[in-house]
């Protein structure tokens, strides 16, 4: 395969960047300077990333139709352009929608991330969902990704989101309210509560406007939070119910 165009270098996009350069040859390109990358990873002009075979998107999921626009004209045909958002249905609708048809697309989102994949990749999730592309390159990346060891789940774009509003929304949203709490560790931790930390530790990591895009962009997470909202009511009040006749305690 030649070189695979890596557009945006942030903190996912470095990282994803650097994975890929192990098998592959990987030009980069990002908006802004500033962030180190890899030495694997050659450095290239906005042009001359466009002018590469396959192109991954690693940009926020907020700033990926603008960043559709800007490069729709400039794409040869033939191009193979996959994007890397943790929502798919939009990004999606967004690269048939902005994108010419002679551009082949393939909507893909790695499962992990620079903390949870910072000890290697090996058998974590891929999700793959062909958009536009023939079945011989189809088969080509999907060789790559499991050549990297992935596990490579093929996933309709709607399904991926029904249920990323429950184990990624979901996670990141009681991550972003346990960080309100401010918890602080403690030497009677239970392994319970260090998960938690983690989890805290892990989603809080990310950029806030990752958040704030998996909760907008993905259509179900609405719901999710409503479901999560009704859920601690009904704890609450079985609490409620319970506290009619509320322990007193000794005065000290």
């Amino acid at each position: 395969m030649n070189a695979i165009g890596v557009y945006g270098l942030g903190r996912f996009g470095a990282f994803w960047a650097e994975q890929l350069a192990a098998h592959v040859p990987v030009k980069g390109y990002n908006r802004s300077a500033g962030r180190c990358v890899s030495d694997a990873i050659q450095l290239v002009s906005e042009d001359e990333l466009l002018a590469c075979d396959t192109i991954v998107l690693c940009v926020a999921i907020s700033s990926l139709s603008d960043v559709l626009s800007s490069i729709a004209s400039r794409l040869k045909v033939g191009t193979l352009v996959m994007d890397t958002c943790s929502v798919k249905v939009y990004p999606s609708q967004m690269m048939q929608k902005l994108l010419p048809e002679t551009v082949d697309l393939i909507a893909t989102h790695p499962m992990f991330g620079p903390d949870s994949g910072q000890h290697g990749i090996d058998g974590l999730p891929l999700v793959f969902s062909p958009v536009r592309c023939s079945t011989e390159r189809t088969a080509q990346v999907r060789t790559l990704f499991e050549s990297m060891r992935l596990r490579v789940i093929d996933m309709s774009c709607d399904q991926h989101d029904r249920e990323a509003a429950y184990s990624q929304g979901i996670t990141h949203f009681i991550g972003r309210v346990l960080n309100e709490l401010h918890l602080n560790p403690t030497q009677i931790a239970t392994v319970g509560y260090q998960q938690l930390m983690s989890l805290v530790e892990q989603t809080c990591n990310d950029p806030l406007q990752l958040f704030y895009d998996l909760q907008r962009y993905n259509p179900y997470t609405h719901d999710m939070r409503m479901n999560l909202n009704q859920a601690l009511d009904t704890v609450l009040h079985v609490l409620e119910t319970h506290d009619r006749f509320p322990v007193e305690f000794p005065q000290r």
